[in-house]
């Protein structure tokens, strides 16, 4: 058996177990462009990382978002908390996602995604454990519970319309199929009202 290529490629005169290594160099044009990026990083890092405040990707994604809320929030104006406001958004499904959103942004690590419960309480069960009607969703949600177990999210959130929107959500879910439910925790309560 020849182990020997015929072909005309440079060899590098190395053999292992008859496997010969050929020096088969990168292209030129390739050569160039990694050298292009690595002299683009120090200007790329100065202007997204070290230059002026509002041009990395994060910054300008947390500007659009709030321009974007702010845009959504001028359509309704600053909404109180009362039962009469929470009911009449519990019928609007639009602004029952807003408030889904803002839940999967920032409640799900304790409640689940779909509000079944994790170290938080089941919110689809018909018990309750310091709500007795739909604004004590939202007393919760902005002065805490337990000692620190539920915290007080008042400041947490960079519009007040957020904590309402997101209670309204709570409240939507309840009598809904999580796919994993907590145990009930607390006792019964009467349904939400209707108007």
């Amino acid at each position: 058996m020849n182990t020997h290529s015929t072909t005309s490629e440079p060899s590098l005169g190395h053999s292992y177990d008859g496997i010969q290594q050929y020096d088969n160099p990168l292209p030129r044009w390739w050569k160039w462009l990694f050298l292009a990026s690595i002299a683009y990083c120090p200007f790329y890092l100065m202007y997204f990382h070290a230059g002026a405040p509002g041009r990395s990707v994060d910054e300008q994604y947390q500007a659009n978002a709030t321009e974007n809320t702010r845009k959504q929030y001028a359509e309704i104006g600053n909404l109180s908390g009362d039962q009469q406001t929470m009911v009449k958004f519990l019928k609007d499904p639009k602004w029952v996602g807003v408030g889904q959103s803002i839940f999967k942004a920032n409640c799900v690590s304790c409640h689940a995604a779909d509000g079944g419960g994790n170290v938080g309480p089941n919110l689809c069960d018909e018990n309750f454990k310091h709500i007795k009607a739909l604004p004590d969703i939202l007393k919760v949600i902005n002065e805490g519970v337990a000692g620190g177990a539920m915290p007080a999210w008042a400041t947490r959130f960079s519009h007040k319309n957020d904590v309402i929107l997101v209670s309204v959500y709570v409240a939507s879910l309840r009598g809904s199929k999580p796919a994993i439910a907590k145990a009930p925790d607390g006792s019964p309560i009467p349904a939400w009202p209707i108007e």
